[in-house]
């Protein structure tokens, strides 16, 4: 079954659900890390890996950036054009970072773990649009 294409629609029934844990992206090759890993991106530097931050911390791992992992709960299309801009830009006008996965179906950010409330209130906002 394929996923919404209708921004109009995506918007209109966008619900968000936060992930437990605070996260973090971690580079390179850690003893552990990857088979705890949440999300691994394999990048020509090396892989990225989003893991729990105590799971970083536990092998010694820096931690940069502490994030909520947020989940839109609306099935967008991977053939979908606007959701991630549109989602972004609400973000971004409130000085909100976003760092964005994109999963079957559904579309996972993470955002600074101090900012998670006003992340939510902005993402069901644009639903009430």
């Amino acid at each position: 079954m394929p996923g919404e294409e209708d921004l109009a629609r995506m918007l209109a029934s966008l619900d968000v659900e936060q992930r437990p844990g605070t996260f973090t992206f971690v580079h390179g090759h850690w003893p552990g890390l990857r088979a705890a890993a949440h999300a691994i991106v394999e990048e020509a530097e090396g892989p990225t890996l989003v893991v729990e931050v105590d799971e970083a911390v536990a092998v010694g791992a820096p931690v940069e950036f502490t994030a909520s992992w947020l989940t839109l709960q609306v099935w967008s299309s991977l053939a979908s054009t606007g959701l991630t801009a549109a989602v972004s830009a609400a973000l971004a006008a409130e000085g909100i970072a976003c760092n964005t996965i994109a999963g079957y179906y559904h579309d996972h950010l993470l955002v600074p773990a101090d900012r998670t409330d006003d992340a939510v209130r902005v993402l069901r906002a644009l639903s009430s649009r």
